[in-house]
């Protein structure tokens, strides 16, 4: 198994990822070379719950011009994560 570290990336915090933390799914960016397995072992092990379900998708980068000079952001991986009944996860780290 890889570095914990370099499967996930960062969690995903928008209003939208937000209204579906309250469903007990959560969202995170990933490497794009990481499989289902190694997403569910990396957050099983960093945050000590238990994963039911992991859904994923990648995400096109957008092709942007900036003063005139054409340019492409990153493409990216995308996993939402659903935890089993009763686990909770807090990815803030208790920063208030």
């Amino acid at each position: 198994m890889t570095n914990v570290y370099n499967t996930l990336i960062s969690p995903v915090i928008t209003e939208k990822a937000t209204k579906i933390s309250e469903n007990n799914q959560y969202v995170f960016k990933v490497s794009l070379n990481s499989n289902k397995k190694s997403i569910k072992e990396a957050i099983e092990k960093l945050f000590k719950v238990k994963v039911k379900s992991i859904n994923t998708t990648k995400v096109k980068g957008k092709t942007k011009i900036f003063k005139g000079t054409k340019g492409k952001r990153a493409d990216y991986k995308k996993a939402i994560v659903s935890l089993k009944d009763g686990e909770n996860l807090d990815y803030s780290g208790g920063i208030n």
